[in-house]
């Protein structure tokens, strides 16, 4: 269990404050205790929309939340990965890359803490936008609250707020788009001190915070008669 004690009583809380530990229990979000507090958040998110991940799917990195979620709807399962050595990819592409994306290829693609590591997230949500088919779904998360990245640390340079991560939809997006925010103050603080979920009860895991979003997602739709977007915004 954690060494985080705070209680509801302002005298309480400043003394569970004066308990938080100086370093991390964990150096990688928790992973290597549990399951990161995001990360049910995340689940939660294309859990409730499992039935988009359908047909042709793209996911990043490795095919995990596809097979999890999409189960015998997935028909074709890609990986899309910028590193070479990734054996589990089966397309290697920059997703900031204009058309490095096959057009029109896929029903749904999933893109979870992803776009906070990319210089130009815009250029990434028009190239996913060109490699849906009419009716796709992209379903996205971003970290609103997060340590910098152990893994990419040079690479680290986006945090989402709701309205942020809206606005950008806005700006490279011309199709349909829903954005939820999961978390609240507890949680944030969990999360950035490598608590994971085992840590905390349902209740607190369970109680969203608008003040305090930790974890945004979107679902993006591409509806058959809209057509790619015109000029580039910048971001």
């Amino acid at each position: 269990r954690s060494r985080l004690r705070i209680r509801p009583g302002k005298t309480d809380l400043v003394n569970g404050l004066a308990d938080l530990p100086r370093e991390p229990l964990s150096d990688h979000h928790g992973i290597d205790r549990g399951t990161p507090v995001d990360r049910r958040y995340i689940e939660a998110f294309l859990g409730a929309r499992r039935g988009a991940i359908r047909g042709s799917v793209l996911e990043v990195e490795d095919a995990a939340y596809t097979t999890r979620f999409g189960g015998d709807r997935v028909a074709r399962s890609t990986v899309v990965d910028i590193d070479t050595t990734n054996r589990r990819a089966t397309l290697i592409a920059d997703l900031q890359v204009p058309g490095s994306l096959p057009s029109q290829s896929f029903d749904c693609i999933i893109l979870t803490q992803t776009l906070h590591l990319l210089r130009r997230p815009g250029q990434c949500l028009r190239n996913c936008f060109a490699a849906l088919r009419p009716g796709g779904v992209l379903l996205v998360t971003a970290p609103s609250v997060s340590r910098v990245s152990p893994t990419y640390p040079d690479g680290d340079f986006w945090r989402f707020t709701p309205a942020g991560i809206a606005e950008l939809f806005a700006r490279h997006w011309p199709g349909d788009v829903t954005v939820e925010a999961f978390g609240n103050l507890r949680t944030c603080v969990a999360f950035l001190i490598g608590e994971v979920v085992k840590d905390l009860p349902d209740a607190f895991l369970d109680d969203h915070d608008p003040r305090f979003p930790l974890t945004v997602a979107v679902e993006a739709t591409k509806a058959g008669h809209q057509g790619a977007p015109s000029a580039e915004p910048a971001i």
